[in-house]
C-alpha cells in the first residue's frame, strides 16, 4: 500500500529483455538506502518488487503483465520514473490509499502553463469514466492527485510547481502515455451499491 506522496524521483539505468518481461536497473538518492530485496515499491505507480542491489541502485523485473497494464514496454534508459516507499504502520497518510494496481494507461492530451502551475488534461479509458469525479482523487504516474474539471474527452488535473518539480511529469510532453490507478474507494462504493439494490 502506498499514499501516492512520492518520495524522489529515479533514473533507468539499465533495461534488457528477460523471456516475456523486462529487467530493469534503477538508480536514486536515497530510496533504496533502507530497503532488503523482496520490498515492495512504486515505481509511477506500480507496485514493484526489489529484486537484487547493484552498485548503481536496484534491479526490478517487469512481469509480462505489467507491460502490457503500464506504458513501461517502451520503458528506456534515462526515462525519470516516480519512486515511493510502501507504507508503514507508523507512516502518516497524506495523499490518499494507493495499492500501486495500476488500471490502465492515459494519454496526456493538452499542458498548460499557469502563473503558478500546470494545468494537465489526460485522456480517459471509457470503462473506468464511471468511477471519476470532480474534486475526486486518481492516482497518476504514482502521484495522488485531485480532477480539477471533467469533460468529454477526459480530465483536467492542475499541479501545483512543488509537484511539478519533485515528479517526472516536468519531464513529459504532449502525446506521452501515464499510468492511471483509480481511487480503490470508488470501487468498493460501486461493489457495496450493487449489493445493497
Amino acid at each position: 500500500m502506498f499514499t501516492g506522496l512520492v518520495n524522489e524521483t529515479g533514473r533507468v539505468t539499465s533495461v534488457e529483455d528477460a523471456g516475456e518481461g523486462k529487467r530493469i536497473e534503477l538508480t536514486a538518492n536515497q530510496t533504496f538506502e533502507d530497503l532488503d530485496t523482496g520490498d515492495s515499491i512504486s515505481v509511477s505507480g506500480a507496485c514493484l518488487t526489489v529484486e537484487e542491489f547493484t552498485e548503481a541502485g536496484v534491479e526490478i523485473f517487469l512481469a509480462e503483465e505489467t507491460l502490457d497494464k503500464t506504458w513501461f514496454s517502451g520503458l528506456r534508459e534515462g526515462e525519470k520514473v516516480n519512486l515511493e516507499q510502501s507504507l508503514t504502520p507508523r507512516d502518516r497518510m497524506g495523499g490518499h490509499y494507493v495499492q500501486g494496481h495500476v488500471d490502465d494507461i492515459s494519454e496526456i492530451n493538452e499542458i498548460e502553463e499557469l502563473e503558478e502551475g500546470w494545468n494537465l488534461h489526460f485522456s480517459m479509458p471509457k470503462e473506468f469514466e464511471r468511477y471519476i469525479v470532480e474534486k475526486g482523487f486518481i492516482t497518476v504516474e504514482g502521484i495522488s492527485l485531485t480532477i480539477t474539471e471533467i469533460d468529454e474527452e477526459g480530465f483536467w488535473i492542475t499541479i501545483i510547481p512543488e509537484t511539478w518539480e519533485k515528479t517526472n511529469l516536468s519531464e513529459k510532453s504532449i502525446g506521452d502515455l501515464v499510468n492511471i490507478e483509480i481511487d480503490v474507494m470508488a470501487k468498493y462504493a460501486e461493489k457495496t451499491s450493487r449489493y445493497q439494490n
